[in-house]
């Protein structure tokens, strides 16, 4: 999915700077080509992978005694050593085939369970939060909308301010504009469509004080 252009990133700056016009909420965003490796995703599936592989031959023994007259050309018969070598052996091709055929991230992303998708995207978003956002603000305005482009999730997260205000199901139809542009590819406009809508709320719980100053980059975040 191509990532916002210099223009386009300069339009969600823009969205920012006006949504923040009527608040004292702090509005940051951020997008991730993806919030984990999910390298332990790959690994659980490799072993899974080898540990089938005795069950595939106590179903199919004569696939065994095939792969066993194969290595020994017919001369050795069907010792116990020689069904604890190939099992051995072809359980390891079968770990590092699918180890190494998970490296290619387009199809581990999509062997990964949503759930643990959701659960990687939001710890993602919350421990960027706690970085950039929480408590970087004098009232505890910030709030975070991130977007998560390799699993097509994202998170919005309030400092404390904003949090006691506005119940997070108040945030559904932010993110339900942002994904609705989004899955179409267009993510700049997804970001501003989600920035508009949050800065109508924040200026419905958290209008806009006579001394606020602007405490929070406008600017699009790229990591």
């Amino acid at each position: 999915m191509r990532k916002p252009s210099f223009d386009e990133r300069r339009k969600v700056g823009d969205a920012v700077h006006a949504a923040e016009a009527g608040t004292s909420g702090e509005i940051v965003t951020i997008i991730a080509d993806r919030s984990d490796s999910y390298h332990d995703v790959g690994l659980h599936y490799a072993v899974l992978a080898a540990l089938l592989v005795p069950l595939l031959f106590a179903g199919w023994p004569g696939l065994l005694l095939g792969l066993i007259e194969r290595v020994s050309g017919g001369w050795a018969g069907a010792e116990i050593r020689d069904v604890m070598l190939i099992a051995f052996v072809t359980m390891t091709l079968v770990f590092l085939a699918v180890r190494y055929g998970l490296n290619y991230m387009p199809l581990r992303l999509r062997l990964t369970p949503k759930g643990t998708r959701r659960r990687r995207v939001r710890r993602r978003a919350i421990e960027l939060f706690k970085v950039g956002t929480e408590a970087r603000t004098a009232g505890r305005t910030g709030i975070l909308i991130y977007l998560s482009l390799g699993e097509h999730m994202a998170e919005i997260i309030a400092d404390e301010a904003i949090h006691t205000k506005v119940a997070d199901s108040e945030w559904g139809e932010a993110m339900a504009a942002m994904v609705a542009e989004v899955r179409e590819g267009r993510i700049a406009d997804g970001m501003i469509a989600a920035v508009g809508r949050v800065g109508t709320l924040l200026a419905t719980h958290l209008p806009r004080a006579a001394d606020d100053v602007n405490e929070l980059p406008d600017r699009l975040i790229e990591l």
